[in-house]
């Protein structure tokens, strides 16, 4: 298999931490979805990251198709999202919430980027959102008594809270205080000493 993406991107960060934890055999191609358009094109026509290539050469993206995908390739005991309801919609929950809040953050530094004049009705838009977001995981985290956000052992609910929590401190670090999230704080921090998320991780390089 191929990932192709940076690690400073919190989408393709979730599936390179789930593919070291499933002990999945993988190529890491950091590529740019701008400044490696082309060769990305070539796997993906929507030059978007995280695309993970399969062996046969099936090319995935959207990092909860990947992680959908890679889910079915371990046994029960390892899966990181519940494969039986009412567990599996609750993960998925919390999860595109999470994931929500990173596409609102990267949609956040294209306004500041790419335009002359920010916007800031769109600007303040985002900030609620992402706020609001935030109230609510930090709400749901507090309601959990297990180690992890809905097991004792590490899912990928929590690798995405904690890939997004840094992308977002990072890129926008004057936007919000995580501090004032404690549960989410201490989660991600808890998260962020874990070998694996030191070793797959990367500082927020913008885009050229």
């Amino acid at each position: 298999m191929i990932l192709i993406g940076q690690y400073d991107s919190p989408f393709v960060r979730r599936v390179g931490i789930a593919l070291v934890l499933y002990d999945i055999p993988f190529e890491h191609r950091p590529w740019s979805s701008f400044g490696n358009a082309d060769a990305l094109r070539a796997y993906n026509p929507l030059t978007r990251v995280p695309t993970l290539v399969l062996d046969d050469g099936t090319a995935l993206t959207d990092s909860h198709i990947i992680l959908d995908y890679l889910d079915s390739l371990v046994s029960h005991d390892r899966v990181m999202f519940p494969r039986t309801e009412p567990a599996r919609h609750r993960a998925l929950r919390i999860a595109t919430l999470a994931t929500g809040l990173g596409d609102k953050a990267v949609s956040l530094f294209y306004e500041k980027r790419l335009h002359g004049e920010v916007s800031a009705v769109w600007v303040d838009r985002c900030r609620r959102q992402i706020e609001e977001t935030l109230a609510v995981l930090e709400g749901s985290r507090a309601e959990i008594q297990s180690e992890y956000w809905f097991s004792e052992r590490i899912g990928h609910v929590d690798i995405a809270v904690a890939a997004v929590l840094r992308f977002l401190n990072e890129v926008h670090p004057e936007l919000v205080a995580i501090s004032s999230y404690p549960r989410l704080h201490a989660h991600a921090g808890k998260l962020e000493a874990l070998p694996v998320f030191q070793a797959i991780s990367q500082p927020f390089i913008p885009p050229a």
